[in-house]
């Protein structure tokens, strides 16, 4: 038997250390560098009123995720464990609160996010040959199913794939921005009327926008404990994440901005397809539907890496879904946990399909819940540090406590502007986790 249940005695199948600093950074970049900077742009322009509180806005979306990440090396290198957040969270408020937080992740975060990220691979494959009337649904469940079989074949095989995505969503992003930077005709620079300063409502909008985009980097926790000399690569993960990130979209950003102007791209439905257009024409608006088209792929096969360690969690340490508690010694992947989270990204994207608008009803049913058990995870490092003093910390976050209250504080306030900003896919979402108690109750009962 290569499959079995993790659980007491030396013939469990375990997660084993694997993976190395470069897989990580190449985990880390690909899920959180997704179709968002194709996206979201021409949104913070439209409210930022002036060229610097845009590179503002993005600077500071970078300084406060680097302040997230910090506080997750410190989680990560203390409780490294593949359930993640899962783990942080029981630990510090139990099995009840954790289980409903795995609930969410198999029924909305995860498999939401797949299917959303699906559809933006969808929607370009479909410019470039379309299938018909449904052609974006159909591409979607394609890929998801391509993805998944490829990560049940083994954890090894997952990486690789990703580091190689992660290395031409990267030169993609970057001869995207040499294109507007060198080559793109200058455009007139100016402001964009009737919006307001930074500390403003607008300007908090922006931010909306800008941390969403910069959103994902939390899923290293989950492969904590499947990094080399995890209690120093974690952080150095997580660190190097952060400034190639925030440098990538800085870039980008500038790019946009020299070949359209402030206004220019507040204007832009298509922002970085009209930049292009400006350099190499139609082969330029072709050019960039393949590299979001491959930026989605790469955050998609993150998102599958990810997503199934905390499915496998759930079912490690709850007998009703033991199904789902089972690693692959030969292939060292959960993928039992894997198989499920494939068919419910399946069913969403069939969903998504049926709307006609399966990027943005996804959008608003992932999140609402999103943030919530973000904001959750970051108070669980403030209870952790009391509930657990004499735990081993390889890394302690500096200026505690500003900095990790400054972290739950953006998370309250994403949490806020998702409930305020979405629609009703936000309430099916947050009605999916409130299915989850029954769910709960009838666990509780049979462990």
């Amino acid at each position: 038997m290569n499959e079995q249940r993790e659980g007491p005695g030396p013939r469990a199948a375990q997660p084993a250390p694997v993976l190395d600093l470069r897989d990580a950074i190449a985990l880390i970049v690909g899920i959180v560098v997704g179709a968002g900077i194709f996206k979201t742009p021409s949104l913070v322009a439209a409210n930022a009123g002036g060229t610097w509180t845009m590179l503002a806005a993005w600077l500071l979306g970078g300084i406060v995720s680097l302040i997230g990440a910090l506080c997750y090396a410190e989680l990560a290198t203390a409780c490294p464990n593949a359930g993640g957040d899962y783990h942080f969270l029981t630990r510090a408020y139990g099995k009840k609160l954790s289980f409903l937080f795995a609930w969410a992740r198999l029924a909305v975060i995860t498999t939401g996010s797949i299917a959303l990220l699906a559809f933006v691979f969808g929607d370009y494959c479909s410019r470039l040959y379309s299938l018909g009337a449904q052609s974006s649904a159909i591409y979607a469940a394609a890929i998801v199913i391509v993805l998944t079989a490829v990560n049940i074949a083994g954890v090894k095989s997952g990486a690789a794939t990703q580091n190689w995505l992660t290395a031409l969503q990267v030169l993609g992003l970057l001869a995207l921005a040499l294109a507007g930077l060198v080559f793109a005709p200058a455009a007139q620079m100016s402001t964009v009327p009737g919006v307001v300063a930074p500390g403003q409502p607008a300007f908090g909008l922006c931010m909306v926008f800008v941390l969403l985009t910069y959103g994902g980097w939390n899923e290293a926790a989950y492969i904590s404990a499947e990094v080399k000399d995890g209690r120093r690569n974690m952080l150095r993960a997580l660190v190097w994440s952060m400034l190639i990130i925030t440098a990538l979209y800085l870039l980008v950003n500038l790019a946009y901005l020299r070949g359209l102007g402030l206004a220019g791209m507040a204007g832009s439905q298509v922002i970085a397809a009209d930049l292009l257009q400006q350099v190499w024409g139609s082969a330029g608006a072709r050019a960039i539907s393949v590299l979001i088209a491959v930026s989605a792929l790469t955050s998609i096969n993150a998102s599958i890496i990810f997503g199934a360690r905390s499915n496998y969690a759930l079912g490690r340490d709850w007998p009703l879904l033991g199904f789902l508690g089972h690693w692959n010694a030969r292939t060292g992947s959960p993928s039992r946990a894997m198989l499920l989270q494939g068919a419910v990204a399946l069913a969403l994207i069939a969903f998504g399909g049926l709307m006609r608008q399966g990027f943005e009803t996804m959008v608003d049913y992932t999140a609402p819940v999103f943030w919530l058990f973000f904001l959750l995870t970051g108070v669980a490092l403030f209870v952790l540090r009391w509930r657990e003093p004499e735990l081993a910390r390889p890394f302690r976050v500096p200026l505690y406590p500003l900095l990790p209250l400054a972290f739950c504080a953006s998370s309250a306030w994403l949490l806020y502007s998702s409930l305020a900003y979405t629609r009703l896919g936000a309430l099916v979402g947050i009605g999916v986790l409130v299915a989850g108690v029954p769910l709960l109750v009838l666990a509780a009962r049979r462990g």
